[in-house]
């Protein structure tokens, strides 16, 4: 089993990295592969909703992350996707990203995945920020794994992010709850339980 983890800050090695090492670490001492990917600082584009991906899976625009991390997704059984808080609300990049990435692959790609978000901030705006990547697992039905507190950690850099007991333990709580449910289901797949198969014919407009 694998999780796929997606550092949404431009800076490599910054406080969004020191939280996704430890869940990363963490899933690794209870038996979960996991795969660290950066989503780097040149511009990731919009989703212009020109329909293009429709059923292949794959965006139209392929000179930026998103196609190349769609492909690790296919071969990825959870989903960690971490961000700093930039006024009060994620990355652009990784909302740019995340915006055609779940477009893209919307259902068999995601659908019964665990997955969960986590933040980085030097004060505020971390559970606004939490929500607004909590709603792309939720219209795709992944579950959501939570831990002993909001999944956030807080400093101005590295350093003293890692003075952050609270926000560590919290990481690493994240990475043995999402490592027990990948067990579980796991454990239920080998029992002939399969993820429940989804209703998706019914599509209502409000203005017609």
């Amino acid at each position: 089993m694998k999780v796929l983890l997606i550092n949404g800050s431009p800076k490599e090695h910054g406080c969004t990295d020191l939280a996704l090492s430890e869940v990363a670490r963490t899933l690794r001492e209870n038996g979960i592969e996991t795969e660290q990917v950066w989503i780097g600082t040149k511009p990731v584009r919009g989703c212009i909703a020109c329909g293009g991906c429709s059923g292949k899976g794959r965006c139209v625009f392929g000179d930026d992350p998103v196609n190349t991390v769609l492909e690790k997704m296919a071969q990825a059984d959870g989903l960690v996707v971490g961000s700093p808080v930039y006024y009060a609300s994620a990355n652009g990049s990784v909302v740019s990203l995340l915006d055609r990435m779940f477009y893209a692959g919307a259902g068999s790609l995601f659908a019964g995945k665990p997955a969960a978000a986590v933040v980085s901030a030097r004060r505020a705006g971390t559970t606004a920020s939490i929500d607004e990547l909590n709603k792309y697992f939720t219209i795709s039905g992944m579950p959501v794994v939570s831990s002993s507190y909001w999944n956030m950690i807080h400093g101005n850099n590295p350093q003293e992010a890692a003075q952050d007991a609270e926000g560590l333990q919290v990481m690493r709580n994240l990475g043995r709850n999402m490592a027990w449910l990948l067990h579980c289901i796991e454990a239920g797949k080998e029992k002939g339980i399969a993820f429940p198969a989804q209703e998706n014919s019914c599509r209502t407009n409000f203005i017609r």
